[in-house]
């Protein structure tokens, strides 16, 4: 009988085990998610003030023709 309840116990503990993990994980990825929207703003932003600059640089050289 003390082998099928170690057999119990140590599969419920391998399972809270495997939840912990999988929330620590679950926390990780929801981090990494607003990382990576943090960024993709930031590269937009970045991409826009490029386009308004070459713009300005395109008639500025136009102008002096």
């Amino acid at each position: 009988m003390l082998w099928p309840m170690l057999a119990v116990a140590l599969g419920f503990c391998g399972i809270a085990v495997l939840g912990v993990l999988a929330v620590r994980v679950f926390l990780e990825v929801r981090r990494l998610g607003d990382q990576v929207a943090r960024t993709s703003e930031r590269v937009t932003r970045a991409a826009e003030d490029l386009e308004r600059a070459a713009g300005r640089l395109a008639a500025s050289g136009e102008a002096l023709r």
